[in-house]
């Protein structure tokens, strides 16, 4: 099996996942909008909306983790399920002024959406810039 191995990996090496490093914060009260918003006047946080029967939201959040690196570490990133949450996405909406959409990401800052997109669009947000 040596030779196997080397010649084409072993399956140990194939199925070690990569460490995340978003700080996921699960959201799941109005209030916390509120919390958000104190903390935007400090520092940009973000907001990424995930439905979890939707294969395309699961794709997309296995993109944006492996996307987010350990520079990014300490960037406050709230997670919303928006089944288990809809009022609260509702709520997102009529606070930050954006439109409902599933994935979504936005990035507060100084209590206002500076920037957001949805789906594959979400790659194009350079947290980094913020």
């Amino acid at each position: 099996m040596g030779i196997i191995n080397s010649l084409f990996g072993s399956s140990d090496k194939n199925n070690k996942k990569k460490e995340s490093f978003v700080n996921w914060i699960p959201l799941t009260s109005i209030e916390q909008l509120n919390e958000i918003e104190n903390i935007s006047e400090s520092e940009p946080v973000a907001i990424f909306k995930h439905s979890t029967r939707c294969g395309i939201s699961s794709m997309v959040i296995q993109r944006f983790e492996k996307s987010f690196d350990e520079s990014l570490k300490d960037f406050k990133v709230y997670y919303l399920d928006l089944l288990s949450y809809r009022n609260i996405s509702n709520e997102i909406g009529y606070k930050f002024q954006v439109l409902h959409q599933s994935p979504q990401l936005l990035v507060i800052k100084n209590k206002e959406a500076v920037a957001h997109a949805s789906h594959y669009d979400i790659a194009g947000i350079d947290l980094k810039s913020f």
